[in-house]
């Protein structure tokens, strides 16, 4: 009686053991969503975060007056949205855009100020921000790898062009403040997976921004603009598109 309890105790750890690696095995070989990269469009959603500063540079000004001691451009985060339209055009490349593509942003500056205005509340570390919605048009091309089961890595490269609807070069009221224009261009770069589930396609997607316009509507009656030449900026951003 033991001796058939022992092999009745052996077989089932036998069955136990190999039973995950089938399980597995079944898994691996479920392809999810075969044919959507051989669609000639499709389309998807995005929703991220970002982390952005300005790049920018002294003026002469800066030397030669002593009220500003140092800048400092300070990182912010912000959210994006977009809606991404994806077409197919060879077995490895796509040509993408978002025609509807909204960056949130809050960048800043830090000024180091010898004489501060106490009437205005200023301090000797006194912190601009800079806020900005922004609408962007980028236009990728992506190269994707072959395919495994449910994975896939691509890597992507482009331009862009932006509006700022919350820059204020236009205001003719802004005391002290740091004026910028509206349109700005600039290229990207990033890399990102897809991961092929039953219904839907998830892509975690890592970006780098580099804008190439100068940004700054200099104003040498602004203190806080006169010493400061060129500004462009820089982000980063991890998104999550579902398409």
């Amino acid at each position: 009686m033991q001796h058939l309890l022992r092999k009745k105790i052996k077989f089932i750890l036998i069955v136990a053991s190999f039973f995950p690696s089938l399980v597995f095995a079944q898994m691996e070989h479920e392809i999810n969503l075969p044919d959507h990269d051989y669609k000639k469009f499709h389309f998807g959603i995005k929703l991220g975060g970002n982390r952005s500063f300005y790049h920018f540079s002294h003026n002469p000004n800066f030397i030669q007056r002593d009220s500003v001691l140092g800048i400092e451009s300070l990182q912010s985060s912000g959210i994006n949205l977009g809606w991404l339209v994806n077409m197919n055009i060879g077995e490895h490349f796509d040509l993408r855009t978002y025609p509807v593509d909204l960056v949130f942003t809050e960048k800043a500056f830090e000024y180091h100020l010898k004489y501060p205005d106490v009437f205005i509340k200023e301090d000797s570390i006194t912190i601009k921000k800079v806020q900005g919605v922004t609408l962007a048009f980028p236009l990728q091309l992506k190269f994707s790898s072959d395919r495994i089961e449910n994975f896939k890595v691509y890597m992507m490269a482009g331009g862009k062009i932006e509006y700022d609807f919350a820059a204020n070069a236009g205001e003719k009221n802004a005391e002290k403040q740091i004026k910028l224009n509206k349109f700005d261009y600039g290229i990207e770069a990033g890399i990102g997976f897809h991961l092929y589930f039953p219904v839907f396609v998830l892509s975690p997607e890592l970006k780098v921004g580099w804008g190439l316009k100068n940004v700054h509507s200099r104003d040498e009656n602004l203190q806080y603009s006169n010493v400061i030449d060129q500004i462009k900026s820089r982000t980063i951003s991890f998104s999550l598109i579902i398409e």
